[in-house]
């Protein structure tokens, strides 16, 4: 049978999600968590890969097993028992045998936290703006990554997938309390690209490029022409979307 983890992790200590053979990760802290609970040789596969020290509020897994107890809630409540206190299950539903929490997501939502001033709380958590920007400025430019759909400019050099082509159905920054928060949503993002996008929005904001200048960073689809790419302390994966029919 195969099931859905759904859990979230605090991404500071880790060499992102995806197993890594020179540093720990959460995907193999998780997989060792439910081979010891389950006593077999379960794998799991993640929706995404997140980079190192990158956040997820939201993040899905799926495994195949025929322990029929993994939808209780006491499975629940001992895997997050054993885990690490900065990484948290939340629930395990199951799902047709077919089902596949990477490719089967209809859409993945990422924020970055940026905040203005020193917080002694936020400092690994979220990126602090030493210089003032323009956050009505950024939102014009963002507005803009909806007409487009091959973000090259965007992407880490030298990856092994098959095209730059992404849909983003929104990309806005909003004020929330005392932090601005970049919220990004499409069918799929290529590895560094939230971080390179709000790298570049930061340009704009400053008043280093305008708004066209942003939008022919994107036709160029030339890495270099972007922005750095901010600190992944501040990003985060906060929602996965999926249709109905894959539950059981």
């Amino acid at each position: 049978m195969r099931y859905f983890i759904y859990f979230s992790y605090n991404g500071t200590a880790y060499h992102g999600w995806q197993i890594q053979p020179n540093g720990i990760s959460v995907q193999e802290v998780l997989t060792n968590a439910l081979r010891t609970i389950l006593r077999e040789e379960v794998d799991i596969l993640g929706a995404g890969r997140t980079d190192t020290g990158v956040h997820a509020r939201l993040m899905v897994a799926h495994f195949d097993t025929d322990n029929v107890f993994v939808e209780a809630d006491d499975f629940v409540r001992k895997l997050n028992s054993i885990l690490p206190k900065d990484i948290a299950a939340d629930k395990v539903v199951k799902v047709k045998a077919d089902a596949h929490a990477r490719f089967d997501a209809l859409s993945r939502k990422y924020e970055y936290h940026v905040y203005v001033g020193k917080n002694v709380f936020k400092e690994h958590l979220a990126l602090r703006l030493y210089n003032p920007v323009d956050f009505d400025l950024m939102n014009a430019a963002a507005a803009q990554l909806v007409n487009y759909s091959d973000f090259t400019s965007f992407s880490k050099l030298h990856t092994d997938v098959k095209t730059n082509n992404c849909v983003i159905a929104n990309a806005k920054w909003k004020q929330k309390g005392d932090e601005w928060v970049f919220t990004i949503e499409a069918d799929r993002f290529l590895r560094n690209m939230v971080r390179s996008v709000v790298g570049t929005l930061f340009d704009v904001g400053m008043g280093k490029i305008t708004v066209q200048d942003f939008c022919q960073i994107i036709e160029t689809k030339d890495r270099c022409k972007a922005g750095v790419s901010v600190p992944a302390h501040g990003l985060y994966l906060v929602d996965i979307r999926y249709p109905e029919n894959i539950f059981e």
